[in-house]
């Protein structure tokens, strides 16, 4: 098919969009492993989640069975505000690195909350009302999450608290006024506010915080409130579950056009991005219709794939949640303030965490300067300013194409743009004026977290 053929921007009608989300666990041979309870290392019952959880999510969270969830149609008249997302044929990337590559990047940024995150935040805000809820709490870190929760939670008229990273919270002060537009309380943490993150400060007085404290203050704020649950916004099976769209969309826009990505590629934090992307594609991968090589990039400075280990752990500093076996650093690794924020987390989904140790998936980590390097090269000629976490996988991606320009292979390469940088400004501005640095955790260091790795 000729370039002219190909549309800038390829969108799918309202009849083409997907009706069901995809469990990609369905397909796995060798399933995530099982959540465990923190007190007796057994796995973690529904009924024991549901204290935590919303319930019709706590099913979604232990299914590994139903290959199809059925979009409810509240969600679906929702989506319709915003998706379908662009899947976009990056010519003036290409042009700019002279690759024979095609290089494609599905971009979630077209919407308020600035990110993908707003695709599982509607769904575990609409679980919530059914259930007659109050409200919900959760925690955020470069603010994507928590903006996207707010929204959702406004249109469904629930209270929504969320905790946010201090560094976050500082370095993104625009980011938590559009919270409190949607009506959202928003804590920097950790705080004072709760028992866990009073703890964490006394033992780490001046602590820029983590996704991991912030995630310990907001299940014990729900726990200690009737009528409040608990809502994640990455790493969880359930939150890959509606990020699914993302990859649907992405696979019935490039069948419509006859297009075989030969590489993926997703920013990895948590998980929620890349494995909504891949899931689809690795669906066919596992069940051996088709092959492709994926790539989940990571920041240097919070290397959970390439530098951690596959063992079960906390999935928050103050150990209250589950056990999930996933790649850590270790629960109370707290990383360096980069300007990530949405990729702080010291461990990794628990399905990627599976498809990586069986190999079926690349990991790379990138240093936050040739993140913002990339950013930039694709901000002045795509003419979208991106996110620092998306900018990991743009990273990624070029790197990718200019290794086609040197062996002259001609790849199709996809990429996920998570989201906008627009709140994400005073990261630019360390970068251009000099003031980043390109901080790496030393082996002695990650080698005094993993020390610390539960005992299963």
């Amino acid at each position: 098919m000729t370039r002219q053929e190909i549309p800038y921007k390829i969108y799918l009608t309202e009849s083409e969009m997907p009706q069901y989300w995809y469990n990609l666990r369905a397909d796995m041979k060798n399933k995530p492993a099982p959540l465990l309870n923190p007190g007796t290392h057994q796995p973690m019952t529904a009924e024991e989640l549901s204290g935590v959880f919303c319930e019709e999510l706590v099913q979604q969270e232990l299914d590994n069975d139903t290959r199809e969830y059925p979009i409810p149609q509240e969600i679906l008249d929702f989506y319709k505000m915003y998706r379908p997302s662009p899947l976009v044929r990056a010519y003036c990337l290409e042009k700019k690195l002279k690759t024979p590559a095609k290089i494609y990047y599905k971009f979630e940024g077209n919407n308020t909350s600035g990110s993908h995150k707003l695709n599982s935040a509607i769904a575990q805000a609409y679980y919530a009302k059914k259930q007659g809820l109050k409200g919900v709490t959760t925690e955020t870190g470069a603010g994507q999450w928590g903006t996207a929760l707010s929204m959702a939670c406004a249109y469904f008229e629930l209270d929504c608290k969320v905790y946010m990273v201090k560094v976050s919270y500082e370095q993104k002060p625009f980011r938590r006024e559009v919270m409190r537009v949607y009506g959202a309380s928003v804590t920097p943490s950790p705080s004072m506010t709760t028992q866990v993150g009073r703890k964490i400060l006394e033992e780490h007085p001046g602590t820029t915080g983590s996704l991991g404290c912030a995630i310990s203050e907001a299940v014990e704020t729900a726990v200690g409130n009737p009528g409040y649950r608990y809502v994640l916004g990455s790493v969880l099976n359930q939150v890959l579950l509606h990020q699914s769209v993302i990859g649907m969309e992405t696979k019935i826009a490039m069948d419509k056009y006859d297009i075989h990505p030969d590489i993926i590629i997703g920013c990895a934090g948590g998980g929620s991005n890349l494995g909504g992307l891949i899931a689809p594609f690795m669906g066919e991968k596992l069940r051996g219709e088709a092959d492709y090589r994926f790539i989940a990039v990571e920041p240097a400075s919070c290397p959970s794939l390439t530098r951690g280990v596959f063992a079960y752990d906390f999935a928050d500093t103050g150990m209250v949640c589950p056990l999930a076996k996933m790649y850590t650093l270790g629960s109370d690794f707290i990383p360096a303030p980069n300007h990530a924020g949405g990729l702080r987390y010291h461990g990794m989904s628990p399905i990627l965490s599976q498809l990586y140790d069986d190999g079926m998936m690349e990991a790379v980590s990138v240093p936050q300067t040739r993140v913002f390097e990339a950013a930039e090269t694709f901000a002045r000629v795509e003419g979208i300013l991106p996110a620092p976490e998306s900018s990991h996988a743009i990273c990624a991606a070029i790197d990718e194409a200019v290794r086609c320009r040197e062996t002259g292979e001609e790849k199709t390469i996809l990429f996920g743009l998570t989201g906008t940088g627009y709140f994400d400004l005073v990261a630019y501005e360390k970068f251009h004026d000099g003031k980043m640095d390109d901080y790496v955790p030393t082996d002695e260091e990650l080698a005094s977290f993993r020390a610390r790795l539960p005992r299963i």
